[in-house]
This record gives structure tokens, C-alpha cells and sequence, in this order.
């Protein structure tokens, strides 16, 4: 593996409980697969948990503290004070996955909201970048990252899925685009379209998994040595090799989280 390029997984969910029965395992036999970093990203409080133990326990694992849209209902100050006090750790690099979820009723679009802007205020109080969720949300995410002027710590927007202009603008605000296995399904003609028209290095790769697993094993468990796949696609649309890809996205992930190499 030392003369081959490695791949970064930014955003990665192994706390998960898909992998309960091999993740040591498949967590150890990564690197062996092309993988040489990534960051285990919470979704709630105990996710968050989880994915600090994660990192302390992997050398090559980093660790990403903040609640989901959808988990934000029932959250309090105590909350916030725990990510805070814990982002002090040498392995955690962001506050997320925080944003907006309107693709289900609940919790309601107020307390998204809320705790929107104030995972922004924490994430500028610890200086960290940020991971933004943006589900059906496309105009108000951008307006409350606009008004707050979230951008001013870099981040990165998860599972990019609206339009190449809209990423555009993000890239100009400073984020990166976070690009997975959607891109491989043969209906992603949007997120082709903005691969297509932006800048290599403001991609980032991420599997999401144990979701969005990439063609061709769509359906099934998805972890980061699959990303092989996506980076074997991007390279196809910019008409480079996937080992540049991995190269460059790599680069680009280490400074989205401020990483030395």
C-alpha cells in the first residue's frame, strides 16, 4: 500500500449498529483496502458518544460531535455543554451533522431551527468547522448560513443533492461538497451535473455508510472501502485517473478539518 494513494472517508457512521458484529474487524482491514482515514460522525448525543470512543480507540479515526435535524426534539443546554467541553479533544475535527430535515413532519421546522443556529453558535464558540445536513431545506439553509455567516470556520455540505449552481455558491461561501455512492445510481443526473462543473479541489469523498452504498452494491451495507467506486466515477467525469481523485480528495479533506499531514 505505501506507493498507492489512500482514501479519506469523511463522514462515516460506525457506531452504527449494522456493524455490531465485524466492526473491529472491518474497522482494522481498511487500510488493507485503501482507506486511511476517517471521521465517525454523531447524529445525537449517544452517537456522538460513540463516536469519540471510536476515535480514541483508532489511531486513523477522527471524530465529529453535533445532533441531525431529526434528533433535535428534546434537546437542551446540557446538551450543547457536553459537545462543547468535548470538542476540546485533539481527535474531534466538527461540529455535525447539524442542519435541516423537511423531508418528515417532525420535529417541527421551529425546533430544527433553533437548534440549527445554535450548533452554528457552538461550532464559531469552539472554532471547529462544520458538517451541514440539508434535506428538501435548499433556500433556508443557505439564508441562515448566509445570515449567520457560518461559513467563516469552513465545513462541508453533507450528501450535496441540489443544484450545480446552488454548490456554486456554497464553494464561493468557502464549504466543501461532500459527494457519495448517489453518485454512481443511474438517476443522479443533478449531482453528475455539479460533479461535472466544479472544482475537484472542493470535493470531498463520503460514504454515509452504513447507508448510500455505490453502485455496484446499491442495497447493501455500505463502508469506506467502497469509495473506491465513487472516485473510479468522479475520475470518469473530469477525465483524470481515480488515483488522482483519491489524491486530491484526500488533500481537500485534510484541510477541511485542519488536519497536518
Amino acid at each position: 500500500m505505501a506507493d498507492r494513494e489512500l482514501i479519506f472517508d469523511t463522514h462515516s457512521h460506525y457506531d452504527d449498529e449494522a456493524f455490531h458484529d465485524d466492526r473491529e474487524a472491518l474497522l482494522s482491514g481498511l487500510r488493507e483496502k485503501g482507506v486511511g482515514w476517517l471521521v465517525n460522525v454523531g447524529a445525537d448525543i449517544a452517537t456522538s458518544k460513540q463516536a469519540l470512543e471510536l476515535a480514541e480507540q483508532y489511531d486513523f479515526i477522527y471524530a465529529a460531535l453535533g445532533v441531525h435535524p431529526s434528533e433535535t426534539e428534546g434537546l437542551t443546554e446540557q446538551d450543547m455543554d457536553w459537545i462543547r467541553e468535548n470538542c476540546h479533544s485533539e481527535k474531534v475535527v466538527a461540529v455535525g451533522e447539524f442542519g435541516l430535515d423537511y423531508h418528515w413532519e417532525t420535529p417541527d421546522r421551529q425546533c430544527q431551527k433553533k437548534w440549527f443556529l445554535r450548533q452554528i453558535e457552538l461550532a464559531k464558540e469552539v472554532n471547529l468547522p462544520i458538517i451541514i445536513h440539508s434535506r428538501d431545506a435548499a433556500e433556508e439553509t443557505m439564508e441562515i448560513l448566509r445570515q449567520t455567516k457560518a461559513y467563516e470556520g469552513g465545513g462541508v455540505i453533507h450528501c450535496y443533492s441540489y443544484s450545480p449552481e446552488m454548490a456554486k455558491t456554497y464553494i464561493d461561501m468557502g464549504f466543501y461538497i461532500g459527494v457519495g455512492g448517489v453518485l454512481t445510481f443511474k438517476n443522479a443526473k443533478k449531482l453528475k451535473r455539479t460533479v461535472e462543473e466544479i472544482p475537484l479541489e472542493k470535493i470531498v469523498l463520503e460514504t454515509d455508510c452504513p447507508y448510500m452504498a455505490p453502485e455496484p452494491n446499491r442495497g447493501k451495507r455500505n463502508d469506506s472501502s467502497y469509495l473506491i467506486y465513487v472516485a473510479e466515477k468522479i475520475g470518469e467525469l473530469k477525465g483524470i485517473e481515480p488515483e488522482e481523485v483519491i489524491r486530491i480528495t484526500t488533500e481537500n479533506a485534510r484541510a477541511l478539518y485542519r488536519l497536518k499531514n
